[in-house]
């Protein structure tokens, strides 16, 4: 049993939650997020939520503006309409002061209204009953195209001169080979956003296969040979 094996329906998540508005990064259902958190706000965030249900909601702020925004203390830039929430499963203090926590990702949620609170974070009520099926662990991944997405990897891998744990890659089940990519994926906010909010696994799948493509093409516009 792990830990988010607690959280079998959407009434045993919070109806409001503490916000981490972090440009660039997604967390999925079951996947992990490794965070170096340093700013006293988010300090102060970690702390209280070891105090209490250990989740934080990882959300993208919305739009290039409200990525800049994001980077000052004392603004409150708009999310996007999407986030996915997170246990912290691993906690480490450092000498300087910093913390590396690591969330494991539990659910998507629908933000909401955000609440009127004296803490420095940010908290916002939240809505899960559109993501319930992220609460099964590996939900339709039997129909996960994993041939297509092995073989666009090993161009991508081959074309930058990257390695990979193809071992790992082996034993792990299509949920994690396609969420654990696209956490790790080298796309921009837009597109990660676009790959949190896919549908189903197989859709997030094909999205991802669909940008690694046009990755390469770019690379390699006069001899491309991705079908």
């Amino acid at each position: 049993m792990t830990f988010t094996d607690q959280y079998r329906s959407t009434e045993d998540l919070p109806g409001a939650i503490p916000v981490f508005p972090l440009a660039g990064a997604i967390l999925l259902p079951r996947g992990q997020l490794p965070l170096n958190i340093f700013e006293p706000r988010y300090l102060k965030m970690v702390d209280d939520a070891l105090r209490g249900e250990r989740i934080i909601g990882m959300v993208q702020p919305d739009g290039e503006a409200a990525i800049l925004a994001s980077q000052m203390p004392d603004r409150s830039p708009p999310l996007c309409g999407v986030g996915c929430a997170g246990r912290i499963t691993s906690f480490a203090e450092t000498g300087d002061g910093r913390v590396v926590i690591t969330l494991t990702g539990i659910s998507r949620f629908r933000t909401g209204t955000e609440l009127t609170a004296m803490t420095p974070y940010r908290q916002c009520e939240v809505s899960w009953d559109e993501f319930a099926d992220d609460l099964i662990a590996g939900h339709e991944q039997d129909a996960v195209s994993r041939e297509k997405l092995l073989e666009i990897l090993k161009e991508y891998l081959d074309t930058h001169g990257l390695q990979a744990d193809w071992r790992a890659i082996k034993l792990s089940s299509n949920e994690t080979l396609v969420n654990s990519l696209c956490t790790i994926s080298p796309y921009g906010p837009r597109e990660k956003q676009a790959l949190l909010e896919a549908r189903t696994l197989e859709d997030r799948n094909q999205m991802l296969i669909a940008l690694t493509e046009q990755a390469l093409r770019e690379l390699s516009p006069g001899d491309a040979t991705v079908q």
